[in-house]
């Protein structure tokens, strides 16, 4: 119990995390309708998964937005005065642009329609959580995003997200967050709900 109790305790994580975090990620999107839907190869998925969320941490979030992991999954927040500086400088871009290939105009006009809905009042952002299906159930990516929402509220701020994984509401609507919308993403991308979670007091 007390291994355990250590183990989903969030800390914040480093350029160091870069590798863990990698592998995490990847595990934990691997069967994401929209990971899927940028990395269609089976093949190919799982090498190009774990450099697409390197690179996102190690070049964009880590940098600028508030990262954590526990010993089994990651996320990473954007509070509101970071909005501006937490997306992909040139580099980035030409990295990412690399590594989803042929389909990187899917990602580029899938990020467009989602940028199109982002709301407009100041919000913590959550850009990323995921955990490793080997952890399912022992509640790490529970305890990270109780520790966001935490940050959030103290902050009296409301919180955003979006998920493509229908499967994924369910939790986050324990959490208070609620459906803004439905997002149907060009080309026959899959359908990304936007979420909503007003802040609470402490």
């Amino acid at each position: 119990m007390t291994r355990m109790s250590i183990t989903n305790t969030p800390r914040t994580a480093t350029i160091d995390d870069a590798p863990l975090i990698g592998r995490t990620l990847t595990r934990a999107f691997d069967d994401d309708p929209m990971m899927r839907w940028f990395f269609p190869d089976d093949a190919s998925r799982e090498a190009s998964l774990g450099r697409y969320f390197t690179t996102l941490f190690t070049r964009q979030y880590v940098r600028h937005a508030v990262c954590e992991r526990t010993g089994a999954a990651a996320s990473f927040w954007v509070p509101p005065e970071a909005a501006a500086k937490a997306v992909p400088d040139e580099e980035t871009i030409q990295e990412l642009t690399g590594i989803l290939g042929d389909r990187a105009p899917v990602f580029g006009a899938a990020v467009e329609e989602a940028g199109k809905h982002t709301p407009q009042e100041p919000h913590w952002y959550l850009a990323l959580i995921g955990a490793d299906p080997a952890a399912q159930g022992q509640g790490h990516g529970a305890a990270l995003l109780r520790s966001g929402l935490a940050k959030a509220d103290a902050a009296e701020m409301p919180a955003y997200l979006e998920s493509s994984k229908p499967d994924n509401l369910a939790f986050y609507q324990h959490f208070g967050f609620t459906v803004r919308k439905e997002l149907e993403l060009p080309g026959g991308g899959p359908t990304l709900w936007a979420m909503w979670r007003e802040p609470r007091a402490s």
